[in-house]
């Protein structure tokens, strides 16, 4: 992620710039609600593992769309580590440091741990990834998706609509 010295996000800022339609935050906005979508149809189709994969992508983007407002994004399987960072530099104004706190959680406890785990198994202990997710697995993942997407979308400005930034 690019370094932009002196910006910061949020709601109650008083200058207020619009991100044109087509930005990285919209985009990954796009991307967490679509796999949002599929993790609810996962989960009324009692697929688990994915339900919980579906969640974890929901999940990653939702936290990619909140690093998109400070710049450019790089590619990261884990934003939670990004997040922190811009967190602890101050690059959020307070008004939304708890929204995205909560976001940088949601992307922590839905990390690439969890992703690997969805796709892959356990290989150590040979169990499939099919085998690892319960029903209150995709219950909790799903929970934790429907909230970094809301969340994202309330900073990022809804979705499909730009997002308010301070410059």
């Amino acid at each position: 992620m690019e370094e932009t010295a002196g910006r910061a996000v949020g709601a109650e800022a008083e200058a207020m710039r619009w991100t044109p339609p087509g930005s990285e935050a919209e985009y990954r906005l796009n991307l967490a609600e679509g796999f949002l979508v599929e993790a609810r149809q996962d989960l009324h189709l009692e697929r688990w593992r994915s339900c919980v994969d579906n969640s974890q992508l929901a999940v990653e983007n939702a936290a990619k769309a909140t690093l998109a407002l400070l710049g450019p994004l790089g590619r990261t399987h884990n934003p939670a580590v990004l997040l922190r960072k811009a967190l602890q530099e101050g690059r959020f104004l307070q008004g939304v440091r708890a929204q995205v706190e909560r976001i940088t959680e949601c992307a922590r406890l839905l990390g690439p741990d969890i992703h690997a785990q969805s796709d892959y198994g356990d290989e150590a202990g040979w169990k499939t990834p099919w085998e690892l997710f319960s029903e209150a697995d995709a219950k909790q993942a799903l929970g934790l998706a429907d909230e970094a997407v809301r969340l994202a979308r309330e900073l990022v400005g809804g979705g499909g609509h730009p997002s308010r930034c301070m410059s």
